[in-house]
């Protein structure tokens, strides 16, 4: 079985319980290559996924795997895909305190921020922000490898980089072949949520979803309502900057739907 690098693993020892770390410990390169190979474990399956790393309060270590039969192992329901420092992560927490979410990050050193960044809250905050974690992993790739067909609800797509170049729009996070991993790993009524700053890739980003099939944009009634919308532009190191510096943002919001043959 492969391990995964869960929130509860890894350089809490190096962080005083209840401390937030400090960003400047863990910068990293804003951009990665997400086509290139990095050297980080990766789940067989979703049943390869050590949940128990993840999220303690749920899935003790000790415990029997196989359990009583009687309640359904709970499963993540939310991934935010390219966490960065995981602002949504800990916005949303509180909001659905009975959801498991995982944030999805490439960089070595940010992932590592987030983890510390959790376990202190936990510290801090007894009985908060368990159910919620990150792992370090290229989600343009592995996606299957982590969520079963139909696991998700909701998705996160928060300010991607954008790849300007023509020759770079194939490692866009966004994308008709991605949509397709996406639509597999989504519930029928999910909703994937995607915000930029850059208004050419939130052209982009809307023109796949209305392009795929598998996706149709939520009425304009239906986002006013929702308390996740109001996160996407304020929750994030990169949503907040945007709202500092007065830009504008673009937004699409799009559900999985199901169709006959499916």
């Amino acid at each position: 079985m492969t391990r995964t690098n869960g929130a509860s693993g890894g350089g809490g020892g190096q962080q005083a319980a209840g401390k937030l770390p400090r960003k400047r410990f863990y910068r990293a390169r804003a951009h990665s290559n997400p086509l290139s190979d990095s050297h980080f474990p990766i789940p067989i399956s979703p049943d390869d996924v050590e949940l128990s790393q993840h999220y303690p309060r749920y899935f003790p270590a000790d415990k029997d795997e196989h359990g009583d039969g009687e309640v359904a192992a709970p499963r993540i329901r939310f991934a935010d895909v390219g966490c960065g420092f995981g602002g949504l992560l800990v916005g949303l927490s509180p909001i659905f305190p009975d959801k498991l979410m995982i944030g999805m990050e490439l960089r070595d050193k940010v992932t590592e921020y987030v983890k510390e960044r959790v376990l202190a809250l936990r510290a801090s905050n007894p009985g908060q922000y368990d159910n919620i974690s990150v792992v370090r992993t290229n989600s343009m790739k592995y996606i299957p490898n982590y969520f079963r067909k139909a696991q998700l609800s909701k998705m996160f797509f928060l300010f991607p980089d954008p790849h300007f170049k023509e020759k770079n729009h194939r490692r866009r996070v966004i994308s008709m072949q991605l949509l397709d991993e996406y639509a597999y790993v989504m519930e029928v009524g999910g909703i994937i949520y995607t915000i930029t700053d850059v208004e050419e890739l939130g052209i982009w980003m809307r023109s796949c979803l209305e392009k795929h099939s598998l996706f149709e944009a939520v009425p304009d009634e239906e986002i006013k309502v929702d308390p996740v919308v109001k996160l996407l532009s304020t929750a994030t190191e990169e949503g907040q900057k945007v709202a500092r510096n007065g830009g504008q943002t673009f937004q699409a919001i799009f559900r999985r739907i199901s169709l006959q043959e499916e």
